[in-house]
């Protein structure tokens, strides 16, 4: 394999994505974990393995949507649309990654492995089925995020992780599926329905009603969380976080309607720096009072 076919499969293999597969350590943080030796290389195992996992999904994807990828403004310079990265060997890619991660996660975790397995069918669902259905397709994308978090609860002894939590990933990743859905709309215009059919059961002012439904409840049960859950410092203090957790509600909202951005959450993650602090900020805040108040 050629050193520009190498760095193709890498491309493809989409190693930005992974930053998504961070959920995994929800669990362990919020479980009050994160100090324990055992558990956090059970988690950190859990990852890597998600990630092979999650990469083998984004190439089947890839060579299922190759023609549709080739008419697509921005996707038909991904490495398989373009002809730089051959089918068949995005195929053999697919087999070793499979061979590799599942007998791994089964010997780490028969639950964790489960996860992954759900993950990776419900995947296959998704680019057949499940992704032309209006409203259907986004709460599949939101149960990705879900079953990352769940993967990392088979990992750990669970002793004080809040059902709140669930609640909270649900209604985020509906939020940036949302989003998502809208910056795809805003980019393709007329054409979008050609390029990805459920985009022609959906109207921009349709998903701005579904995104301020949303991003409200996320805020709100996320409040809620912070001063109800049973496993947080009865002083309360979580509840400092709730302004970084709505300023990232509302800059992502902004990248989304007014940048035009959104279409892909992690490329946010990587260029926007008012989001990044925030999430930094955010994170270290709850780091503090789960393990120092």
């Amino acid at each position: 394999m050629s050193s520009q076919t190498l760095r193709a499969l890498l491309i493809s293999m989409r190693p930005k994505q992974w930053l998504k597969n961070v959920l995994i350590f929800t669990a362990l943080v919020f479980d009050e974990k994160l100090l324990y030796a055992q558990a956090l290389q059970a988690t950190f195992f859990g990852f890597v393995l998600f990630c092979l996992i999650s990469s083998s999904v984004y190439l089947l994807n890839d060579i299922t949507d190759v023609e549709a990828d080739r008419q697509h403004p921005n996707k038909r310079n991904r490495p398989i649309a373009s002809g730089a990265l051959p089918i068949s060997v995005a195929h053999w890619a697919v087999i070793l990654l499979l061979l590799i991660s599942f007998p791994l996660a089964y010997l780490l975790s028969p639950g964790f492995c489960i996860i992954l397995l759900v993950y990776f069918v419900l995947n296959l669902s998704y680019s057949r089925w499940l992704k032309h259905i209006v409203i259907i397709d986004v709460f599949v994308l939101a149960s990705f995020y879900v079953l990352r978090v769940v993967a990392g609860l088979t990992l750990i002894e669970v002793t004080r992780f809040s059902p709140w939590l669930y609640v909270v990933t649900t209604l985020l990743a509906l939020y940036i599926g949302l989003g998502k859905r809208r910056a795809e709309l805003t980019l393709l215009s007329e054409d979008a329905h050609t390029h990805r059919r459920v985009l022609g059961g959906y109207t921009i002012s349709l998903l701005d009603q579904y995104i301020t439904i949303v991003s409200a409840t996320t805020i709100v049960s996320y409040s809620l969380y912070t001063f109800s859950a049973p496993n947080l410092p009865d002083n309360n203090a979580m509840m400092l976080t709730i302004p970084f957790a709505i300023y990232g509600i509302l800059r992502y909202l902004y990248l989304v309607q007014t940048n035009q951005g959104g279409g892909a959450p992690e490329e946010e993650l990587f260029t926007d720096r008012p989001l990044q602090i925030t999430i930094v900020l955010w994170g270290l805040t709850v780091l503090l009072i789960l393990y120092l108040f």
